[in-house]
């Protein structure tokens, strides 16, 4: 109980617009990239007060097409690559509210089952007075295990159901942000990039 709060205030402090996007970084990065200032765009997305969900989108993307032959020809998908690895990372602290979700029920069972045993075995050894305070005792044990689990287990899946939708929403703002901030490198670059096509086939045309 005490971790399944423990996440689901991470989530609350993580799964915010002006934690994944911070105006500062939002505002820092459109004259970068405005500019086409490719350098300077991933020095800026290293320094540690800009880190943030969309720094490290637009750091890796742009980091994989510098290493690309086709240039900015590959922006999309390697925007779209960095933005899947950045979005498993942020679904850590739900994926942990849906674990538990699933093993409180189990750890319940396991109560009720131990509860049962020793419920068994009362009936089996005790007699008169002792063997109904001791089997009262273990059906006791059997059903506040089981309330218990059932007391974890549906605040998690409840919580993680929320906080599923609000990732899903949250990030794809940020996505519509991204894509928006790198729509300016998608024009003149990307023409210039299939420019050098001509002279080569010019110059099979001449060795002909």
């Amino acid at each position: 109980s005490v971790l399944a709060v423990t996440l689901m205030v991470a989530n609350l402090v993580l799964l915010r617009r002006t934690s994944l996007a911070p105006d500062h970084v939002v505002e820092g990065l459109e004259p970068l990239l405005a500019e086409r200032n490719i350098d300077a765009v991933q020095a800026f997305c290293r320094v540690p007060d800009n880190d943030s969900f969309l720094a490290r989108i637009v750091a890796r993307g742009l980091a994989k097409v510098s290493r690309s032959q086709f240039g900015l020809l590959e922006l999309k998908p390697a925007v779209e690559e960095a933005g899947a690895r950045e979005m498993a990372k942020l679904e850590r602290a739900n994926h942990g509210l849906a674990m538990l979700a699933a093993v409180g029920p189990m750890l319940g069972l396991l109560g009720t089952v131990i509860g049962m045993i020793g419920a068994f075995a009362t009936i089996s050894g005790a007699t008169g007075l002792a063997k109904s305070q001791d089997l009262a005792k273990y059906m006791s044990i059997a059903l506040v295990c089981t309330a218990e689990g059932l007391i974890i287990a549906i605040p998690c899946t409840f919580a993680y159901a929320i906080f599923k939708r609000r990732t899903e929403r949250v990030a794809a703002e940020v996505g519509d942000t991204a894509e928006r901030l790198l729509g300016v490198l998608g024009t003149g670059p990307v023409r210039a990039a299939a420019a050098p096509a001509r002279p080569v086939a010019a110059a099979r045309t001449g060795a002909a």
